[in-house]
């Protein structure tokens, strides 16, 4: 919903799965002129496994991510869309496959599609940076390619690139504040995710909810991720944002005043008000406003708390727990980016930031 926000932010994942893509072949060629044996088969498999990366993705992204099918990762979701296009392809793709679920020998070929400096976040931090204008999250992800390496089967960055490093990490953890944690577009986000929510439980109690055959489906059941067969993969393959758009333009008239004022406050940009702050809210200023609302138009307890809600956010840029972004110096020596910078920040940023929000509606 950045686009709320940020009126350019209109470009899609399909520009980013070719971008990475792309990126992905540049790294490609910098590693085997550093004698890094690549062979084609692998080659094949670690473009095959960017461009799919992302495959699973559903309507409005991130945004939807566990509203239509729940408690199952868009990453499951790419896997099993790979899966199926391996059969169709007589396993052609199940070196990728491997590659992406990091059950390949070569582990630094995982690192390149999904490690803290791949070329999933080098394409979208470049990529989201260019169309929102936050010229902050620009980072120079050729010259982060040029200084690629690998060491012991680990990805590793040559220590002369290492201010291209620092300017990545700071770069991402701006991008998060300022574009994909901003307090509009997160609001907007999370009415989205009630619609659904309201939508669902009056379509599972026998109301009338009008929507698309493929939304129907997810409207009307659970869907476990071991019961997600090849017909349910065709039906979430056929659903993107227009039928959530289309939906909410019929829901903007439904009877339920909880599911018409959700859509309607998305169509019509009238979003809720929302207050972020780094300790918790008083619980008893959030009752508050939940009785009032409910006072006011006659809800329940359930019914208002899709208007009135807190929640957290966070932040972490660099963690330095996961697979460490490592420099080479010239001696062969590896060592962990935070520790050899000389910028105290960025040890800084391995931080894990927590911050609160209230959501309420403006006039209650």
């Amino acid at each position: 919903m950045s686009y709320l926000v940020y009126p350019g932010a209109q470009h899609t994942r399909f520009h980013h799965a070719l971008g990475a893509m792309f990126l992905m072949q540049r790294a490609i060629q910098v590693l085997r002129f550093k004698q890094v044996a690549i062979s084609e088969e692998e080659s094949e498999a670690l473009l095959i496994a960017i461009l799919l990366h992302d495959i699973g993705h559903g309507p409005f992204s991130h945004a939807m991510e566990h509203s239509l099918v729940e408690a199952v990762s868009h990453e499951h979701l790419s896997l099993l869309f790979m899966e199926q296009l391996n059969e169709q392809f007589d396993g052609r793709l199940q070196l990728a496959i491997d590659v992406f679920t990091d059950n390949y020998h070569r582990g630094f070929m995982h690192q390149l599609v999904s490690g803290q400096l791949d070329m999933d976040r080098l394409d979208y931090l470049r990529r989201d940076s260019f169309f929102t204008g936050v010229t902050e999250g620009n980072v120079n992800s050729q010259r982060l390619i040029a200084m690629l390496n690998v060491k012991d089967d680990a990805l590793v960055v040559e220590e002369k690139g290492i201010y291209s490093v620092e300017k990545f990490i700071v770069a991402r953890r701006l991008m998060y504040w300022q574009v994909y944690l901003h307090k509009t577009g997160l609001v907007a986000e999370q009415l989205l995710v009630r619609v659904l929510q309201r939508a669902k439980e009056l379509y599972r109690s026998g109301v009338t909810v009008n929507c698309s055959e493929a939304l129907e489906l997810f409207l009307s059941k659970n869907v476990p991720s071991e019961s997600f067969d090849l017909n349910l993969l065709e039906t979430f393959a056929q659903l993107d944002d227009i039928d959530i758009l289309s939906a909410m333009k019929s829901w903007r008239n439904h009877p339920d005043w909880v599911l018409a004022q959700l859509s309607n406050r998305i169509l019509d940009r009238t979003l809720l008000r929302i207050k972020v702050k780094d300790k918790p809210f008083d619980p008893v200023r959030l009752e508050k406003k939940r009785q009032k609302l409910m006072k006011r138009h006659n809800l329940s307890q359930s019914e208002a708390s899709y208007l009135v809600f807190g929640g957290t956010i966070s932040n972490q840029a660099y963690s330095m727990e996961k697979e460490n972004i490592n420099l080479i110096r010239k001696n062969g020596k590896v060592i962990d980016v935070a520790k050899a910078s000389d910028q105290l920040n960025i040890e800084a940023l391995s931080q894990l930031v927590v911050k609160h929000y209230i959501c309420y509606p403006k006039n209650d």
